[in-house]
């Protein structure tokens, strides 16, 4: 078995209501097993409903080791971990594996940050569950039992990684937050601030880069993606970190995906909107038989 669940498919922020209650509104977490292991992505609120989901579960009986991926630390993606449950449990172990800071903040501290007195009652030291921390940076893993991750650095306002699970022949990839590439000069000879040089420079180092993403995506049984953007959303949106649904499919399509998941949805989209951009997006992609998409919906399982 290697699959995964939806437990928070939300950006930037929770967004509880009527006009949510179909595709959810917690922000970010989803869990992945294979035949034995759990493995969890992200923190956001997610987190709390699996949480309690193991305490009442795997965690009643048993010991637990729990490995969770930090894709950043931004704050809809470690939102919930103050209210995991199996954080209060000795029988829990729990690895938090996350990028390394840009300003060399240990990962333990940005977390252990939310624990504070002015922030929330319980200090990460009265933690009663084994807890240890592991930064990365691009490199390959062997997780063990056949699992082998791979991690991308993505093109996000912080340090962002992507993740991606291999395991028996089949893949899982992970893409979060995430905004393709571009020249960052001026391109048009008619700017004051156009160079040549500077120019064709930034044009091949960003499609260098777009193609490095599409090698990590590339024949992945199923895409996660950020699509938190319509196109029109997207230009207006420059440099906020994030993907529209067209390049998710595009990416897909260039890395031979079998399956795109639309993720990360942004905060003011109701149930309507998605349930319409999903059909759209479906008829669009009619015919292209080798792609299937699929908007990310709390609950929901797949099998890769």
């Amino acid at each position: 078995m290697f699959s995964l669940r939806f437990w928070g498919v939300r950006g930037s922020i929770p967004c509880p209501g009527q006009s949510t209650l179909e595709f959810g509104g917690n922000t970010t977490c989803l869990e992945i097993r294979t035949d034995e292991r759990l493995f969890i992505i992200d923190m956001g609120t997610g987190i709390k409903a699996l949480g309690d989901s193991l305490v009442k579960t795997a965690l009643k009986n048993s010991k637990l080791d729990i490995n969770i991926f930090i894709t950043h630390t931004h704050w809809d993606h470690i939102m919930g971990f103050p209210m995991f449950s199996p954080v209060f449990s000795p029988n829990a172990k729990i690895k938090i594996w996350g990028p390394v800071s840009y300003n060399g903040e240990p990962l333990s501290s940005i977390v252990s940050g939310q624990l504070s007195y002015k922030y929330w009652p319980v200090r990460l030291n009265e933690l009663v569950a084994g807890m240890e921390f592991e930064e990365l940076k691009e490199t390959k893993v062997d997780l063990g039992g056949g699992l082998i991750l791979t991690t991308k650095f993505l093109n996000h306002s912080i340090t962002c990684l992507g993740y991606r699970f291999d395991y028996k022949g089949s893949s899982i990839v992970c893409a979060f937050d995430h905004e393709p590439y571009r020249n960052m000069f001026p391109s048009d000879p008619k700017d004051p601030a156009y160079n040549e040089a500077a120019a064709v420079s930034g044009e091949a180092a960003a499609n260098e880069e777009n193609e490095k993403i599409i090698s990590f995506y590339k024949d992945a049984d199923i895409l996660v993606h950020d699509a938190q953007f319509l196109p029109k959303e997207f230009n207006k949106r420059l440099g906020w970190g994030h993907s529209s649904y067209d390049y998710a499919i595009e990416a897909a399509l260039a890395a031979n995906v079998k399956k795109l998941v639309f993720f990360h949805h942004e905060p003011n989209r109701t149930d309507s909107q998605l349930r319409k951009l999903e059909e759209r997006y479906k008829m669009k992609l009619k015919g292209k038989k080798r792609l299937s998409v699929v908007m990310a919906k709390e609950g929901m399982k797949l099998k890769a």
